[in-house]
């Protein structure tokens, strides 16, 4: 498994992430499209963000072989962020819509 993959499975696991946060909770929800693209953006800042505590790419292949056990956490942070990105982009939606008429 190369550095790309994990990356690749990385950004899967958060538009996963976004979609079911979104799916789960209904207010939450921008469409397939708009979860999507907050996904990918969740679980690469999620995993920039806390990959340098151990979990990123490099150390899940670093022995030369994949670190299970960091390549779960690795997607479970990437799954993590995608949820916590869609709930942060809503906040920001209802925050502006409110400025707009207040003003």
């Amino acid at each position: 498994m190369t550095q790309s993959i994990i990356v690749l499975l990385s950004i899967l696991a958060g538009i996963i992430g976004a979609n079911l946060f979104a799916k789960l909770f209904k207010m939450y929800a921008f469409g397939i499209t708009g979860n999507t693209i907050i996904g990918v953006f969740g679980s690469i800042l999620f995993i920039k963000l806390f990959g340098r505590l151990g979990f990123d790419a490099n150390a899940i292949m670093e022995s030369g072989e994949a670190n299970i056990s960091l390549l779960i956490l690795n997607i479970t942070v990437s799954l993590i962020g995608g949820g916590i990105a869609v709930f942060i982009a809503v906040k920001i939606k209802n925050r502006m819509d409110k400025g707009k008429t207040a003003g």
